[in-house]
């Protein structure tokens, strides 16, 4: 694989974004994390799973997303649900 096979960070975390929105129906909230792997791109991804009165009630989860060095989504996993509001505590 050369540099000129991988797409951006920048690209990366569109292609996550998107095509996680389309398996899920819903748009995630923001790319909490990305890096580089020798596989391709690794990504969490956050997403609003249930709206609820006030924001800072609703129920969000954090999706680990993996993709190629092209952008092409490989497989995602949900890992932990919590309220907008959580704090985390012990790097969870």
């Amino acid at each position: 694989m050369t540099d000129d096979e991988r797409v951006s960070a920048a690209e990366a975390m569109r292609s996550a974004a998107e095509q996680l929105t389309e398996l899920l129906g819903r748009a995630p909230e923001s790319v909490s994390s990305l890096k580089p792997t020798e596989q391709g791109w690794e990504a969490d991804v956050e997403v609003v799973e249930l709206e609820r009165v006030p924001q800072t009630s609703s129920v969000m989860a954090s999706y680990q997303v993996v993709l190629d060095p092209t952008g092409k989504l490989l497989a995602y996993e949900r890992g932990r649900r919590y309220t907008r509001a959580q704090v985390d505590r012990d790097n969870r």
